[in-house]
């Protein structure tokens, strides 16, 4: 084990995580704490020269469809509908004084 984590440590980590530990669970943690330092120190020695960077385990592709007008400008007919109309537009009744 090359990673050894200090009670300090320990005790400040408990105060950032608001935790309340005993002082079996500190010492708990602390080894806990050290194996995963260890295993990412493990993990460091391999070599990922060949592996090329990337964001997803998965291959992402872009699932959104090309945005492409289908109805174009049909005012007339959608100004059929309204009650009332003034220079192409809606008219509603006024909701603000």
């Amino acid at each position: 084990m090359a990673n050894v984590i200090s009670d300090e440590t320990m005790e400040y980590v408990g105060i950032l995580a608001k935790l309340e530990l005993t002082d079996e669970q500190k010492q708990q943690a602390k080894k806990d704490m050290e194996r995963m330092l260890d295993y990412i120190d493990k993990l460091n020695e391999l070599d990922t020269s060949a592996v090329e960077p990337m964001s997803h385990v998965f291959p992402v592709h872009n699932v959104f469809r090309e945005d492409e007008v289908t109805n174009g400008d049909d005012r007339e007919a959608i100004l059929a509908n309204a009650p009332a109309q003034k220079e192409g537009a809606f008219v509603v009744p006024k909701t603000v004084e």
